[in-house]
């Protein structure tokens, strides 16, 4: 799928690491291991910027939407709860995947 290969670009050109992933049709979770002195707006933003850019010039019928992305979003880290949790709640199949 294209948007997940965007989306681990992004990860290998800023070193940052893909834990976990999963894309639905109107929503993304990723658990991202990154250096603790970049602010998670860069991360999300860095994500959402290349993703926007890249689909809509591939896909030209994109570029009819005002956004592809809103600009909400929702972060935690991983210190509440073992990543192992949190990976197996990205990972749980009975998420919507496309």
């Amino acid at each position: 799928m294209r948007f997940s290969a965007i989306l681990d670009s992004v990860a290998n050109d800023k070193g940052w690491i893909i834990k976990a992933k999963e894309i639905a049709s109107d929503h993304v979770h990723l658990m991202v291991e990154y250096d603790e002195t970049t602010p998670i707006c860069e991360v999300v933003r860095a994500f959402k910027g290349r993703s926007s850019k890249l689909l809509r010039d591939e896909f030209p019928g994109l570029r009819k939407l005002p956004s592809l992305w809103t600009r909400s979003y929702f972060y935690d880290t991983a210190g509440k709860v073992s990543a192992a949790k949190v990976m197996a709640y990205i990972n749980d199949p009975h998420h919507e995947r496309h």
